[in-house]
């Protein structure tokens, strides 16, 4: 099985190379073999916590848990106590019902202190730091479409922002080169220098600021949101978002930028078409985004099944 004993997934900073591959390569098991584990969450529940909007974060784990025999409570986190009470008080009751929790919270340090009151494996769902689940889903597409993931090349062009933070360390492990052409940091943190460390000194991480030039020979281009979502529609972020956008046009991923590589794109959703990524890119032959949102599910379910240890 897996190599130490994995309590949560909070970034995958603390797991190893073996731990990080290992699930990969379940969840490649887990979609391929579905209706082998249609039972394996029979009489287990998720709670699902929620300071963030949610799609396909909501959607792959409660129909993650469904399709394995389990069910999944949507909490919301302004209608609950937990914005009332404190974080990890509420987090040692709710340990109490549940097998698993997930949470998607807007800042890390929140995400910590639930951590310390949960007695029940902890996932992080998303959070201003890192978003671990899209990571993994991110691998495990490029697993499926390319048969490998040593050697391959991702070229990740946008805001440095936490999905950026998760790719470092899941990219490092499975020996991807991973160049990054990022104009803006979003969330600047010492937190993680770490993660960065590790992955330099592995030589599968590097800078460049000439897009074309970064993408020569990528084999993956993947872009994400300018701005974070709660921030998109914001009339008191209208500031910002026009500064982003006057700062990150030139970078945007279009049918003029895919003249100079034959690499495929993807985008972890949700799609601001017309700034980060055209649509007619998106609905293109050379786009994966679709099957990549798709591969949450499986990632999901890989993650559920390790950390309760029932795979």
């Amino acid at each position: 099985m897996f190599s130490k004993e994995v309590n949560h997934l909070i970034t995958w900073d603390n797991w190893s190379d073996e731990d990080i591959i290992k699930i990969i390569d379940l969840a490649v098991y887990v979609k391929e073999n579905r209706a082998f584990f249609s039972g394996h969450m029979r009489g287990r529940s998720m709670a699902m916590l929620f300071q963030k909007t949610s799609t396909r974060t909501r959607v792959s784990f409660e129909a993650g848990m469904t399709e394995m025999g389990g069910h999944a409570i949507y909490m919301d986190w302004m209608t609950s106590n937990f914005q009332l009470s404190d974080i990890d008080l509420e987090a040692k009751y709710l340990s109490r019902n549940v097998s698993i929790i997930m949470a998607r919270l807007k800042k890390h340090e929140d995400l910590l202190t639930l951590k310390s009151g949960c007695s029940v494996p902890l996932i992080n769902g998303c959070c201003n730091l890192f978003h671990p689940c899209q990571a993994l889903a991110d691998m495990l597409t490029i697993k499926l479409h390319a048969g490998k993931l040593k050697g391959m090349r991702l070229c990740y062009i946008g805001v440095h922002n936490n999905v950026v933070n998760s790719l470092i360390a899941v990219t490092a492990a499975c020996g991807v080169h991973l160049t990054l052409v990022t104009p803006l940091l979003s969330n600047p943190n010492i937190k993680i220098q770490s993660i960065i460390d590790k992955a330099m000194e592995k030589k599968t991480l590097t800078w460049e600021n000439d897009l074309h030039k970064a993408i020569k020979d990528a084999d993956y281009i993947y872009t994400d949101t300018w701005v974070d979502m709660e921030f998109f529609n914001d009339p008191a972020s209208q500031k910002m978002k026009e500064e982003r956008i006057k700062t990150m046009i030139p970078y945007q991923i279009n049918s003029e930028v895919l003249k100079h590589t034959r690499a495929f794109v993807m985008h972890d959703m949700p799609i601001h078409s017309g700034y980060e990524i055209t649509r007619d890119v998106v609905l293109s032959d050379r786009s994966i985004v679709f099957p990549q949102a798709e591969n949450r599910l499986d990632a999901q379910k890989a993650i559920i099944l390790t950390l309760l240890n029932i795979t």
